[in-house]
């Protein structure tokens, strides 16, 4: 398939924050995508969670992903990295937002949790040389070394297939690690999405698995363009159903939402003739 042309080279933070902002918002958590962590600043690649409740919820804990769902602080940091591996730059620019940050908000340090959440999994002598070891959860990583401590990696690659992880694990960069993620989406949370939500993810998985291999790495997606992506591939998925795989699962009154007089005389008719043939 031919790559469209307004694809073009860049990280994609900003489409796991729109979807992070889709997902957590409706259970009352606060996504704030490229927060400003100054005044003097301008705003950066970050985002931004905050709890408003003394502990997680049932239904925030059902959506966020290890690491990130055992941390008591309010304020959480994201710093995500796709395309970039870990190194010394990238580690120092996480602790420069996690010091600004708390400076900026007056947090002290148990109040902020910071996160490098990265698509690629990190080399081992790297995690080695400064201290990072695996915890009890797959994939998440804390550092020995005092300084390091105020950040948390999560590698999603190597992230469980349990469902609360599925949602960041689609922009992990192996490719089976991504079909996993969206098999965990379509058996466990699929059915609960809103429908933007719903189409927006259609439009990631079209992407990541008609481009290139190597190319969904390099992509400049807009949400609008994801979102209109995941619709074309929803009903091209749909117009390939029998009618009763497209009915299956929905009560009488979402099987007649939308249709007009001649379709419900189609599927009244429809229905009559399959009935039959099953006396």
């Amino acid at each position: 398939m031919k790559t469209p042309k307004s694809i073009k080279s860049k990280t994609q933070r900003h489409e796991l924050g729109t979807l992070l902002k889709d997902l957590l918002s409706p259970v009352n958590i606060q996504v704030e995508i490229e927060a400003k962590v100054m005044k003097e600043l301008p705003r950066i690649d970050i985002l931004l969670l905050r709890r408003t409740e003394p502990e997680w919820t049932d239904e925030q804990l059902a959506l966020l992903p290890d690491g990130i769902r055992n941390t008591k602080a309010t304020d959480l940091l994201l710093e995500f990295k796709y395309t970039e591996s870990f190194n010394d730059d990238v580690l120092q620019q996480a602790l420069a937002y996690d010091f600004f940050y708390k400076q900026f908000q007056k947090l002290n340090s148990d109040q902020l949790q910071s996160f490098l959440l990265l698509a690629k999994k990190p080399q081992n002598s790297m995690l080695k040389d400064i201290g990072y070891k695996n915890t009890e959860y797959p994939g998440v990583y804390r550092s020995s070394f005092r300084l390091f401590k105020k950040i948390i990696l999560l590698s999603l690659n190597e992230l469980s297939d349990e469902p609360h992880n599925a949602f960041v694990k689609c922009f992990a960069s192996y490719q089976q690690e991504k079909e996993k993620a969206f098999q965990v989406l379509e058996k466990y949370a699929y059915d609960s999405l809103t429908t933007d939500l719903k189409n927006y993810i259609n439009g990631l998985k079209g992407l990541w698995f008609t481009l290139p291999k190597g190319e969904d790495m390099n992509l400049d997606l807009t949400p609008e363009l994801i979102t209109a992506w995941g619709e074309k591939w929803g009903k091209s998925y749909l117009a390939h159903l029998k009618p009763e795989e497209r009915l299956a699962g929905l009560k009488p009154e979402e099987r007649l939402a939308g249709l007009n007089p001649e379709e419900l005389n189609r599927l009244e008719i429809y229905l009559k003739q399959r009935k039959q043939k099953q006396k």
